[in-house]
């Protein structure tokens, strides 16, 4: 070997040595940008950005230092969500953020490049946003909320505290693909329970009056509200015209609990807004959304207002105190 080849293999041993080096501080260099869509306002939905975050700041991201987040707010309104996704496309997101059926059919319907996290998607498979939650296939992948006999689970515990219980209010929003797959479960359950169901359709917060009045024209003894981020956002309305009516319910955000609510059974929002900052990582580390399963929920919760029960004049039995993960006194 003669001196000019030993210098060639000391200098290609050195590039390979030195090359992941330089490949990690271009990465540690890289300021990335993650668009979050949120579908109601910054403040109501500060108790769900904050675990994203701090799962973000878990996996080694701060802001502002290697990375940057791009808010959006569609404050309640699904017909802003176009507009919005638009923006956050035209920042040159590295990946979106959302939760929730409405939000997520919209970004997939405006790109099938920009990777998407989706959180909270009731069922996925069915609204046709993925192939497959094993593989999702496509741009998208996250958490889906969905477990099987949910909505009856939620009635179920209306007749534990209510036993003469008869006739209930159901408030879902037809714009929510999904729901429409969980009404015809919860006429089910409601069947099953021999319950009558007052099924009231509100695609629009202008169409909450008019639900009203039919609760209280039809005199129903509880009200089951499904999980849409429309009805999270526009909580202290609901909840106000329960309490002024003394109409107990169950609802699946602990927010409208907090709210003055009877009791909430779902999983946690938070905890998986938490475990979306994992998916983000992945996908900025390289991972195609279309190889990483979507996760199913982990755990549920089942929070109690005592104060709104004695309010109510309702006495909770002690096998669903028992099971709740957090009484509000």
């Amino acid at each position: 070997m003669n001196i000019r080849e030993a210098g060639l293999i000391v200098t290609l041993s050195l590039g390979i040595l030195v090359a992941p080096l330089l490949t990690h501080a271009q990465q540690k260099g890289k300021m990335y940008r993650i668009g979050f869509l949120g579908n109601s306002t910054a403040a109501l939905e500060a108790n769900l950005v904050g675990p994203f975050r701090e799962g973000l700041r878990d996996l080694g991201y701060e802001e502002g230092q290697n990375v940057v987040i791009e808010y959006r707010w569609a404050e309640g309104k699904y017909e802003r969500l176009p507009i919005l996704i638009a923006e956050l496309i035209a920042r040159k997101v590295d990946v979106i953020v959302t939760a929730g059926t409405p939000g997520t059919q919209a970004v997939k319907k405006a790109t099938t490049s920009v990777p998407l996290v989706m959180v909270a998607v009731g069922d996925p498979v069915g609204t046709g946003i993925v192939a497959s939650l094993n593989r999702p296939g496509g741009n998208i992948t996250g958490l889906t909320s969905i477990s099987p006999e949910l909505e009856g689970k939620r009635l179920e515990l209306l007749r534990e505290v209510i036993p003469k219980l008869s006739h209930v209010a159901i408030l879902w929003n037809p714009v929510n693909a999904y729901h429409v797959i969980e009404m015809k479960e919860a006429q089910s359950a409601a069947s099953t329970l021999r319950m009558r169901v007052l099924s009231l359709a509100v695609g629009t917060p202008e169409e909450l009056d008019g639900a009203f009045a039919a609760i209280d024209r039809e005199r129903v003894g509880a009200l089951l509200v499904l999980a849409d981020r429309m009805f999270l956002h526009h909580r202290t309305r609901i909840m106000n015209f329960a309490a002024q009516h003394r109409l107990p319910g169950v609802y699946a955000y602990r927010e409208l609990v907090e709210a003055g609510g009877l009791m909430s059974f779902g999983p946690s929002y938070a905890g998986m807004h938490r475990r979306a900052a994992t998916y983000v990582d992945k996908i900025l580390k390289g991972i195609s959304p279309a190889d990483l399963p979507v996760e199913r929920p982990a755990t549920f919760e089942l929070v109690i207002n005592l104060k709104a029960a004695k309010a109510l004049g309702l006495m909770i039995p002690p096998s669903v105190l028992s099971r709740a993960t957090e009484v509000i006194q």
